[in-house]
C-alpha cells in the first residue's frame, strides 16, 4: 500500500482493493447460483467478503452491514475490519439480491462503499421511501412528497420528451400497487424488478440502462449504498426512512437520528470522500455476472471515486489452480 504521504495515488490504490473484496464475495456466491438456496448463498458471499477484508490497508468500521452483532455473526454493524490503516466508515452488502441468486435469475451484485470515519448516515435495516434521476437535471427536478405525475411532468420537460419516453424503475411488491397505477395512467413506462435495488437506482445514471426516474420503498441500508455511487457518478436522490412501530423510531434515535421524519439527499447520505466498488453475480443492466469454468472464473466489476469522479470496468480472469479467491 503506497504512503498517505501521497493521499490521491493512496485512494486510487484504496478503490482498487475494493475491487477485490467484491470479487471475492460474487465468486463465492456465484457456487449457488440457481440452487434455489438463498442462505447459502448470502452466507457464502458474507464470509469471502469478511475474510478479504484482512488484506486491505483501513480501520474500518462497519456502519452498514448485515444486521446487529445478535444477528448476524459477520459484517454486523460495528464490527472492525482491515488490515490496519486510515480510519474509514464502510457500508456493504455482500450479496443483494439473494432470492434473485438462488433463482439464477438477473441482477444481482455484491456491493461495498467506502468514506472517512462518520461520513455515511448510520441507517438502521429497516425501509426507505426513495426518488432518484440521473445527473445533468436541474436539482429538485423530482421530489419525494410531490405527486407522481407532477413528477414525471417535470422530469419530462427538463429531458425535452413526452412523458411517453420515461421509463420508471421499481420493485415489484404490493406496496407499489398505486405508485405503478399513477405512473401508467400519467403515461409513463414502468420496468418491474424483482430485487436489487441498489443497481435499480444507479441505473438512473446509466444511459445504457434506459432508466429515467426510479421510485418506491425499499432497505435503507441499500438507499445509502445507493447514494454513495451517486455521489461517484453523479444524479439526485432523495429518501425518508418508513417505520413500522415506535420501537424502530426509538432504535434509529440512538444510531444518532434526531429527526426521524428527515428527507436526505445523496449529500447528506454520503458525504466526502466516497468510494465505491460493485461486482456482479448474476447478469444485470449494471454488470454481467460471474462466468465460471473448470479452473476459474471471469468477473466484470466497477469501481468509482468521488474525489475524481472516474468510474472504471474491469474484467478479472482468475485462475482457481494458482490462487484463491479472496487474493489476486
Amino acid at each position: 500500500m503506497t504512503s498517505n504521504k501521497n493521499p490521491s495515488l493512496s485512494d486510487r490504490n484504496l478503490a482498487l482493493e475494493l475491487v477485490r473484496v467484491t470479487e471475492a464475495a460474487a465468486l463465492a456466491a456465484s457456487v449457488w447460483i440457481g440452487r434455489g438456496d438463498k442462505n447459502s448463498a448470502d452466507g457464502a458471499a458474507v464470509g469471502a467478503m469478511r475474510k478479504a477484508f484482512n488484506a486491505v490497508a483501513i480501520n474500518g468500521l462497519v456502519v452498514i452491514g448485515e444486521g446487529e452483532m445478535d444477528e448476524a455473526p459477520m459484517l454486523f454493524i460495528g464490527e472492525r475490519v482491515g488490515a490496519g490503516g486510515p480510519e474509514m466508515d464502510i457500508a456493504v452488502d455482500p450479496l443483494e439480491g439473494t432470492v434473485t441468486t438462488a433463482k439464477g435469475a438477473p441482477n444481482a451484485i455484491a456491493v461495498i462503499a467506502l468514506a472517512e470515519r462518520g461520513n455515511f448516515l448510520h441507517a438502521p435495516d429497516i425501509y426507505m421511501d426513495k426518488i432518484a434521476v440521473g445527473p445533468g437535471l436541474p436539482e429538485g427536478v423530482v421530489m419525494l412528497d410531490a405527486p407522481v405525475a407532477e413528477n414525471l411532468r417535470n422530469l419530462a420537460r427538463a429531458k425535452k420528451c413526452d412523458i411517453a419516453d420515461l421509463m420508471v424503475c421499481t420493485l415489484e411488491r404490493e406496496r407499489h400497487a398505486e405508485i405503478i397505477a399513477k405512473c401508467r395512467e400519467a403515461g409513463a413506462r414502468i420496468s418491474l424488478i424483482g430485487d436489487g435495488d441498489v443497481s435499480g437506482v444507479i441505473a438512473v445514471s446509466q444511459p445504457e440502462a434506459g432508466i429515467d426516474l426510479y421510485i418506491g420503498s425499499g432497505g435503507a441500508p441499500e438507499g445509502v449504498l445507493a447514494a454513495a455511487a451517486l455521489r461517484c457518478i453523479g444524479g439526485q436522490m432523495q429518501g425518508r426512512l418508513l417505520y413500522e412501530d415506535a420501537t424502530q423510531i426509538e432504535r434509529t434515535r440512538g444510531m444518532g437520528i434526531a429527526d426521524p421524519n428527515k428527507i436526505y439527499t445523496v449529500e447528506e447520505m454520503a458525504r466526502g470522500n466516497v468510494m465505491f466498488a460493485a461486482t456482479g453475480v448474476t447478469s444485470g443492466p449494471m454488470l454481467r455476472g460471474v462466468r465460471r469454468f473448470g479452473t476459474g472464473a471471469i468477473t466484470y466489476s466497477t469501481v468509482m471515486r468521488s474525489k475524481s469522479g472516474t468510474v472504471r470496468y474491469i474484467e478479472a480472469h482468475h485462475n482457481f489452480e494458482t490462487k484463491t479467491w479472496v487474493t489476486s
